[in-house]
């Protein structure tokens, strides 16, 4: 079976033989999967709000419990992600650039994020930072509380996130000849200039990618979150919460506003980091 390809300046076709069935049907897979699973229900969402217009939305964003559990939702779902970057960045690098005992442990170790149930992960880091926890009782000593405060949701998301981190650019770092590193420090530039001028470069369109699922992730998660933030209402009180609390008290149209109003912003901040994304391919080329 054949299948056309793009080749070229002027996207000349030509065929080239494919493994995967033809274009008809994966395209048609494609379409529905995206229609059925991804645009249906955010089309429906959206329909849902219309009734309450622009002023309607406005209005229910300008609340001030909202307004407080999305400047809480954002800002440390931002935070969160700027943390998976920077130590996602060096976890990848050491489980790809050394061996050591228990390496094969700790690699296994990065995906447990994604296995564990959230609320899980919320009990158990509850657990470990609530001030006669193994790790909250001696914080607790130097008058510094984790669990039940806004500090309690950015360790949650920190933990949740940084799997997304390891994995996007672990195997770009992989990829990465050690002998770049080589050259440049015979050139006789310091260990700070090769990372930055020589390493960071082809690295930075996975890491932008990484931060975004992060960023994404952590702006939807709910299940570990409600056990270690206290859910205090303007201070360490989740959108997502909010949407709940909507929806037990019979307040449909303003769940779905909130709803919406996340969507909203969630997709202008994905689209702006993947505008840097591209523009990051285009200058520094891919690995």
């Amino acid at each position: 079976m054949t299948s056309p390809v793009l080749v070229g300046k002027n996207a000349r076709r030509f065929t080239a033989p494919g493994v995967i069935p033809g274009f008809g049907l994966t395209f048609g897979y494609t379409l529905i999967y995206l229609g059925v699973i991804v645009l249906f229900p955010l089309a429906t969402l959206i329909w849902q709000s219309s009734g309450l217009g622009l002023s309607g939305l406005y209005a229910i964003a300008s609340e001030p419990r909202v307004a407080a559990s999305l400047r809480t939702t954002f800002f440390i779902s931002f935070a969160a992600a700027v943390v998976d970057l920077i130590f996602g960045l060096i976890v990848a690098w050491v489980l790809t650039r050394y061996d050591f005992p228990g390496r094969r442990l700790l690699d296994a170790f990065v995906d447990l994020p994604f296995a564990l149930p959230t609320a899980v992960a919320g009990i158990s880091l509850a657990a470990l930072y609530s001030p006669n926890g193994w790790f909250g009782a001696p914080l607790a000593d130097y008058d510094i509380k984790i669990a039940f405060t806004r500090w309690g949701i950015l360790v949650a998301l920190i933990f949740i996130g940084l799997p997304f981190v390891v994995r996007t650019v672990q195997p770009i770092i992989s990829e990465l000849e050690v002998e770049l590193e080589e050259a440049s420090a015979t050139l006789g530039a310091g260990r700070l200039q090769t990372v930055i001028r020589v390493m960071l470069p082809p690295l930075a369109p996975a890491l932008l990618t990484g931060f975004a699922l992060a960023f994404a992730r952590a702006i939807g998660e709910y299940g570990s979150v409600i056990f270690i933030a206290g859910n205090i209402a303007y201070v360490s009180e989740i959108a997502p919460l909010l949407i709940v609390v909507k929806l037990e008290q019979y307040d449909v149209p303003g769940a779905t506003g909130i709803a919406t109003i996340m969507l909203a912003i969630s997709f202008a901040a994905l689209l702006l980091i993947n505008l840097v994304q591209a523009w990051s391919r285009r200058r520094f080329g891919h690995v």
